[in-house]
C-alpha cells in the first residue's frame, strides 16, 4: 500500500493489482458523528421513558439500571455496529462511509474495539478537536484512534454494473444451483474487494503466471471465508474459474427457473 493524493488512498497488492478508494473528508466524518450522537440520545430518551416506570418501584434501582444503561450504550454503539455491519455504524451508512484496514483487509475486532476506545481522547479537550486537528494534518484522513488501529475511513462508493462479459466463466455457473448463497455473497463482499477481483480477471495478461496464480488462490481463500459454496458446485473448477463464478453471480440477472434448467442442460 502506499498514500495517493489527500483525497484517495492507493493500494497495491504485491502481484501488481492496483485500485484506489475515497478517503472520509473532516466535515463528513463529523456529520456522521452527530448523527450517531443523536442516535445514542434517542436511545437514552427511550431508556428514560423505562426508568420512569421503574422508579415507580424504587428510585435506586432506576438510577443504577439508567447509569449501566447509559454505559453501555455508549460505549459499545459504535464498536457493535462497526462489527456488525462491517465498519459502518448507522451515520456512516446514512453518509456512505466505512471505516477499513489501511491494507484493504477486513477489519478486525480488535482495530475496532481500539479505535473506539481511543475515541474518549480523541474528544479532548472537547467537540473531537485533538481528532479533528490530527485528522487535518494526517494524509490519510486519520484521526488518533485510526492511528493506532491501523484503519482509515473511506467514503463507500456504490458499485455500479461493470462491463463484466469478457470476464464471465466459459461454462455453465454450478453457483446458480445456490442462489442463497449467491444472495450472501452480494451482502458479504465489499465494493473494494468486488472491484479488486475484478480488476484482477480483466488485467491477467498483465501478470506473471507463478503471481497470477499465487493473487487468485489467495482471493478464493478470502471469497470462502465469506460464502462457502458445497463441493458440488465447486468440483473441478480451478481458481480462476471460481472468481469468474463468483463475479457472474454477483452481477448477472436473475433468470426464471426455465432459462436456468435450459442453462444447466447445456
Amino acid at each position: 500500500m502506499k498514500s495517493g493524493p489527500w483525497n484517495t488512498l492507493l493500494i497495491r497488492t504485491p502481484e501488481g493489482i492496483a485500485f484506489s478508494l475515497p478517503l472520509a473528508g473532516p466535515l463528513t466524518r463529523f456529520l456522521a458523528w452527530g448523527i450517531d450522537v443523536a442516535a445514542c440520545l434517542t436511545g437514552f430518551m427511550i431508556l428514560g421513558q423505562i426508568a420512569s416506570v421503574l422508579m415507580i418501584i424504587s428510585l435506586d434501582i432506576a438510577n443504577s439500571l439508567m447509569m449501566l444503561a447509559f454505559f453501555v450504550l455508549n460505549l459499545t454503539y459504535s464498536m457493535a455496529l462497526e462489527w456488525l455491519w462491517r465498519g459502518q455504524t448507522l451515520g456512516k451508512r446514512v453518509l456512505g462511509l466505512r471505516v477499513m484496514d489501511v491494507q484493504g483487509l477486513r477489519l478486525h475486532l480488535s482495530q475496532v474495539i481500539l479505535r473506539n476506545l481511543l475515541r474518549a481522547v480523541d474528544l479532548l479537550p472537547a467537540f473531537y478537536l485533538a481528532g479533528g486537528l490530527t485528522l487535518l494534518l494526517n494524509r490519510r484522513n486519520q484521526r488518533l484512534g485510526d492511528i493506532a488501529a491501523n484503519t482509515v475511513v473511506v467514503r463507500a462508493r456504490r458499485l455500479r454494473q461493470p462491463d463484466v462479459e469478457q470476464i464471465r466463466p466459459h461454462k455453465y455457473n454450478s453457483f446458480r444451483a445456490y442462489p442463497h448463497l449467491e444472495a450472501r455473497l452480494r451482502q458479504r463482499l465489499a465494493a473494494s474487494e468486488v472491484a479488486a477481483i475484478i480488476q484482477a480477471l480483466l488485467r491477467r495478461e498483465e501478470l506473471e503466471a507463478e503471481a497470477r496464480v499465487r493473487l487468485y488462490a489467495q482471493m478464493v481463500e478470502h471469497v470462502k471465508t465469506a460464502v462457502t459454496f458445497p463441493e458440488a458446485a465447486t468440483l473441478g473448477l480451478n481458481d480462476e474459474q471460481y472468481l469468474r463464478n463468483v463475479i457472474d453471480s454477483l452481477f448477472r440477472k436473475a433468470l426464471p427457473p426455465t432459462s436456468e434448467k435450459r442453462l444447466a442442460a447445456g
